[in-house]
């Protein structure tokens, strides 16, 4: 028997539509709307985080017991789970986009673990909810995969990040046009749970100020703080202060993370964004590989480039501008507002230093280092070098023999690297100048780089690769993943799952380019 604490406040706190009723709809006058995930044919655990598992209070035979398979593909519910879908709106590539909601994601609660943490339950492609907009609320196989493995990923680089308990097959068939070129086709169902303190996203706020409800904007606002920050305390109006500063503070953290490693999100709408910082809602994703700023992964963002790589700090700003403009219904004191996007500029200036320091093996941030970054990405970008395989080769660098062949292995182009050649030489002189006024070994550096600098990252090709193997029956891929994604900062890992993309893969479905359906 699976015995698991539930206390959900969100659910017993705030209003919601416990009709049941079907259909999509509007639901003014809620945050929250009944909803029972639809039961599937054939059920089958294909992977689970031990680690997310554990944290929760589940035993290996708890995951291997029918009542989990049971649940958490949404056939049966748990005694103290309640289903339910959240309301909320956002702004999608700029433009308000008016009500939106939990259109594939059913929540089943709030559980206390035996440390007293709490954590959301939520099944992702469990069926229809009032809010999926015309949608089925399923989701195929190949999008389960890459949120699985990529929410587990993220956590063990050391980013803020959802986890994710479970991938479930659902023996059912899903109708999806990935690149939505008018090519449908039936891929295979598949259930993810996800796992998060909160779900609660900037879009819960923006619709209903976005609806004048200030009256339940004012609810949703003191749960959040009395739930998800208990540790600000004080009287209501310094706590609303100093939790904005803190939303703030945190997404400047995360995008200086997402930076540091190359994850490019591709859809950062606001209601895509956590009140928590944590990276959330796993759609066209990727991961910068031969440099370029200016990379996006999603296909319907291939235009604009809104959210490419180098765009998400500005993104972010924007964001938080229009949680500004929600609250300010309620915390009419704008100043507070101003300081906490004030913190948020402040938070990852220094955040960027720090982290640009860490990548390159300085000990602080110094002046003169910035034109020593910015010559350098140029010439990565010009080069088609690598980004992850840049920094661990220039970990390597040993002071008094510098060669430009130490950086071969982040080339994918010869005659790039031969037409740049001499540049990269000149850079590198520059920079083992720079090593030279600080007192540290080669060796101490080279071991705080590849702390900050990963060697294995979940690009494309390798989650394509694992796709198509699992369609095929074979999860082998899979676990693979998992298994190098737990240890990503390791030099021993098989180098087949750190090389950089072949060149197959370049244009390749699945590889290069996502869409929002991917």
């Amino acid at each position: 028997m699976i015995r698991l604490q539930f206390d959900n406040r969100l659910l017993r706190e705030l209003p919601g539509d416990t009709s049941g009723a079907p259909g999509s709809r509007q639901t003014p006058g809620v945050c929250w709307a009944a909803v029972q995930p639809t039961p599937v044919a054939q059920p089958v655990l294909l992977a689970h985080s031990s680690e997310v598992a554990a944290t929760l209070g589940l035993s290996a035979a708890n995951v291997r017991a029918p009542e989990f398979l049971a649940a958490f593909c949404g056939n049966q519910l748990l005694p103290g789970m309640s289903a339910y879908a959240t309301r909320y709106g956002g702004h999608q590539f700029g433009n308000w986009a008016g009500q939106l909601g939990d259109g594939r994601a059913i929540g089943l609660g709030e559980i206390l673990n035996q440390a007293g943490q709490r954590w959301e339950l939520q099944l992702k492609g469990a069926g229809p909810t009032p809010y999926s907009r015309r949608a089925d609320g399923r989701a195929v196989l190949r999008s389960s995969i890459r949120e699985f493995l990529c929410s587990e990923a993220m956590h063990h680089l050391g980013i803020p990040t959802t986890r994710a308990l479970s991938l479930i097959a659902t023996g059912e068939q899903v109708v999806r046009d990935m690149f939505y070129d008018g090519h449908p086709r039936a891929e295979p169902g598949a259930v993810v749970c996800r796992v998060a303190p909160s779900f609660i996203r900037f879009g819960n706020f923006e619709i209903l100020a976005a609806h004048g409800e200030q009256a339940l904007l004012q609810r949703l606002l003191d749960l959040t703080l009395d739930r998800d920050f208990p540790q600000i305390v004080g009287a209501p109006a310094e706590r609303y202060a100093i939790w904005f500063r803190q939303v703030c503070e945190r997404t400047a953290h995360l995008m200086v993370e997402w930076l540091r490693v190359g994850f490019v999100h591709g859809v950062m709408n606001t209601d895509n964004m956590s009140i928590l910082g944590l990276t959330i809602d796993y759609g066209p994703y990727g991961w910068v590989e031969d440099f370029d700023p200016g990379w996006t992964p999603n296909t319907t963002d291939a235009g604009m480039k809104r959210y490419c790589f180098a765009q998400q700090p500005a993104v972010a700003r924007w964001n938080l501008e229009r949680l500004a403009e929600a609250l300010q219904r309620v915390l009419p004191a704008r100043n507070w507002l101003d300081d906490g996007l004030a913190q948020f500029d402040t938070s990852l200036q220094t955040g960027l230093s720090a982290m640009l320091a860490a990548k390159f093996g300085w000990l602080d941030w110094q002046e003169g280092d910035a034109a020593l970054v910015e010559d350098i990405f140029d010439l990565m970008q010009r080069a088609e070098v690598d980004m992850s395989e840049f920094f661990r080769a220039l970990a390597e660098l040993k002071q008094g023999s510098v060669d430009v062949e130490l950086l071969r292995p982040a080339f994918y182009q010869e005659h790039l690297m031969q037409n740049h050649r001499a540049l990269f030489q000149q850079w590198l002189e520059r920079y083992a100048a720079r090593l030279g006024r600080q007192q540290e070994s080669d060796a101490e550096r080279r071991t705080r780089m590849n702390r900050v600098n990963p060697r294995f990252i979940l690009r494309n090709y390798l989650a394509q690769q694992a796709i198509e193997a699992a369609e095929q029956g074979d999860l082998s891929m899979l676990d693979r993943l998992m298994q190098a994604a737990r240890q990503p900062y390791s030099a021993d890992l098989p180098p087949e799952l750190t090389a950089k993309r072949p060149a197959w893969a370049v244009n390749k479905p699945g590889c290069s380019t996502l869409s929002c359906s991917s």
